[in-house]
């Protein structure tokens, strides 16, 4: 096919005739993509890969095959990203294989109970919103309210308890990462950890796939029957990703300008937080960044429905000192008591009386 038409990572091409949802694409000067739309007479591709600008007439040639991420099991300790590249070194890590950006959703029959709890080392969660193995719960709050950190204590807590834990940064700066990735290493929890990260230079294609590949990664390993812990900082940026390739692409918008699909963009990946049968799991605990205290904006209130429940940070208490400032009113675990041990139960039920009177 050739292209005819070029909006920033968009292609439109014609003459592709067998093109396929999801395919892979290579693009004239060694440019690559994936089919994202398919019209009457013409498909839409996004680019992913580039060495430099696409023209109008460049060739675009089909592959047959699904587009595909890669992963190495050399990745633990590092930073990398979805290409199986050590963003450290920029070297492509020797033992990277193709993954598949999404599977087919584990059926419900697979699924089992969510009853074993992730112990997180905060006494505020642990007591009182408990986060089972296989649970999905949602951390929200404003900008600098501690929301990464208590996912990195989350996994700091996993150290010796074979887990295996994946932090995936959604359009972070390099700068902001390095401080994870230091954080991490200076408590030792490097070793079980992987930081998948999508920087904010990269293309929004890029960005957008990122975590549909860790869901792949984490589900991989839960085939063979590891406890997997899944951290999403941040999905708002994910979602202003999606809707700026969705207006590019030339899709209805619709609230807020955002796609008519938002909400699917991200129950099929939270989706994938379950207990398998087999005794893996998956645990993701999914960061939203709100302005202004505000947990009923749109794509707040879409992950609010999908997940397990949520733990919102406030400001307010932030700002008078309270470590991790939860606000005790507004979070909330859907399971409850089912994920603790009768001990914690107890004691729970106590604290929470004290804290809410």
């Amino acid at each position: 096919g050739l292209v005819t038409a070029v909006k920033e990572y968009i292609l439109t091409v014609r003459g592709l005739e067998n093109a396929v949802f999801m395919e892979r694409v290579l693009i004239g000067n060694g440019a690559e993509g994936y089919v994202n739309a398919i019209r009457r007479s013409e498909i839409c591709v996004t680019v992913v890969k580039s060495n430099g600008p696409v023209f109008i007439g460049d060739q675009v040639r089909g592959t047959g095959e699904t587009y595909k991420a890669a992963f190495a099991l050399s990745s633990f300790s590092r930073v990398v990203d979805m290409f199986g590249r050590d963003r450290m070194t920029d070297q492509v890590l020797e033992d990277a294989e193709p993954i598949a950006i999404e599977n087919e959703p584990i059926s419900i029959m697979d699924r089992g109970k969510v009853c074993r709890p992730l112990e997180t080392g905060i006494a505020g969660i642990d007591l009182i919103y408990p986060i089972g193995k296989g649970q999905r719960q949602l951390i929200i709050g404003d900008k600098k309210t501690g929301k990464t950190q208590i996912t990195l204590d989350a996994i700091a807590n996993q150290k010796g308890k074979n887990m295996v834990c994946i932090y995936v940064a959604i359009g972070k700066t390099k700068k902001q990462v390095k401080r994870v990735y230091q954080e991490l290493l200076a408590k030792g929890c490097m070793s079980y950890t992987i930081i998948l990260a999508a920087f904010n230079d990269d293309t929004p294609p890029v960005l957008y796939l990122t975590p549909y590949v860790a869901a792949s990664i984490a589900e991989k390993f839960m085939m063979e029957g590891n406890d997997v812990l899944l951290v999403l900082d941040d999905l708002k940026r994910h979602a202003d990703v999606h809707r700026e390739i969705s207006l590019l692409l030339g899709h209805v918008p619709g609230r807020e300008a955002y796609p008519p699909d938002i909400f699917y963009t991200h129950s099929r990946l939270l989706e994938r937080g379950c207990q398998h049968l087999n005794g893996g799991s998956i645990t993701i605990l999914p960061i939203v960044e709100t302005k202004g205290g505000d947990i009923t904006g749109y794509i707040s209130t879409n992950i609010i429905s999908i997940t397990d429940g949520q733990i919102v940070l406030s400001k307010k208490n932030f700002d008078k000192g309270q470590k991790p400032a939860i606000n005790y009113g507004l979070s909330v675990s859907r399971l409850g008591g089912a994920v603790q041990e009768e001990k914690v139960k107890k004691l729970g039920t106590k604290v929470r009386r004290e804290l809410l009177s």
